[in-house]
């Protein structure tokens, strides 16, 4: 009975999941607002955890947030982040959610932050004009991960599309982020202004 009880918050949180992965509604303005202050707070903290950070922001042509992505598992893992951001010299142009699923046996709940920066103009367009965008079909994506200094490796400033996964530890390394769909809301509310 105590396995029951225990895997049960679990199930939940996989279940909300699993029905938010189909839900492309436009935030609200209040929500566009509420997303725009974490996605504020998630740059701010990419930046405190990675040395070049802020030179790589500066030097995209786009930058895709998914702060809090939701990561559940329960025999079998789903990631979902709701009212992503996407901004384009500091000003958010759209929204989007992320979704990914994944099988093994893991247990448990986390939330972690997912930063995309298009380097390359070709890939950005690519993006935008995309129905329905999956990581490593629709475009090839490098996972950012830093030296033993602490600063990102030279090679990395040449890929087309980058990725960070940060927690509140810090960066996040051997992650997968292949197969993560993303996909744009309905009539997003823009317009709002802040960092990167």
């Amino acid at each position: 009975m105590q396995t029951i009880i225990r895997v049960w918050p679990q199930a939940i949180v996989f279940l909300f999941i699993l029905l938010g992965m189909g839900c492309t509604s436009a935030p609200t303005r209040e929500e566009a607002r509420i997303s725009d202050a974490k996605v504020d707070a998630t740059l701010a903290h990419l930046q405190q955890e990675v040395k070049d950070a802020n030179n790589l922001l500066h030097m995209s042509k786009g930058v895709l947030v998914f702060p809090g992505v939701l990561e559940g598992a329960f025999w079998g893992g789903a990631e979902y982040g709701g009212a992503g951001a996407l901004r384009i010299g500091g000003r958010t142009i759209d929204y989007y959610n992320i979704a990914a699923l994944s099988f093994g046996a893991q247990f448990g709940a986390q939330q972690k932050d997912v930063i995309f920066l298009f380097m390359d103009s070709n890939a950005l367009h690519d993006f935008r004009k995309s129905t329905g965008w999956t990581v490593g079909l629709d475009g090839k994506v490098t996972l950012v991960t830093v030296g033993a200094e602490g600063s990102i490796t030279s090679q990395t400033y040449n890929k087309p599309i980058l990725a960070f996964v940060v927690d509140q530890k810090g960066l996040i390394a051997g992650v997968s982020l292949e197969g993560a769909k993303i996909t744009k809301l309905d009539s997003p509310v823009v317009g709002t202004s802040g960092s990167w």
